[in-house]
């Protein structure tokens, strides 16, 4: 059984070396200049006006927040699609009800506000 894992650990190994000789790689062969210009940072080749340290309303960690559970929530209906056949009447069943409570979650978010610009 632990040879079945050969493989991945294998995979494991040689990407973290591989990630790691690009890392060391890059920092032995780059440059090293260090310029005033190169520190500041940089919005759309426009010099900044404002400190990078400003507050941003909660509406855009909402949304965000909002975004990546729908997104998660979504994704679990690939692998059930795949399975569907297998599943038959009960994974149908299964994922109407996770459906439903992704639907009602939804519903909920929208009728709260959280999806409305201002």
């Amino acid at each position: 059984m632990a040879k079945d894992f050969i493989p991945v650990l294998v995979l494991i190994i040689f990407s973290t070396a591989l990630a790691g000789g690009i890392v060391v790689f890059s920092h032995l062969v780059g440059p090293r200049r260090r310029l005033d210009a190169k520190l500041l940072p940089y919005e759309c080749g426009i010099v900044p006006s404002a400190p990078a340290r400003v507050r941003f309303p909660i509406r855009f960690y909402l949304t965000a927040i909002l975004f990546v559970l729908f997104d998660i929530e979504v994704i679990f209906l690939y692998p059930w699609a795949v399975v569907l056949r297998q599943l038959r009447l009960f994974g149908f069943v299964e994922m109407a009800i996770f459906l439903l409570i992704l639907v009602v979650g939804y519903v909920y978010a929208w009728k709260k506000g959280a999806l409305e610009w201002e």
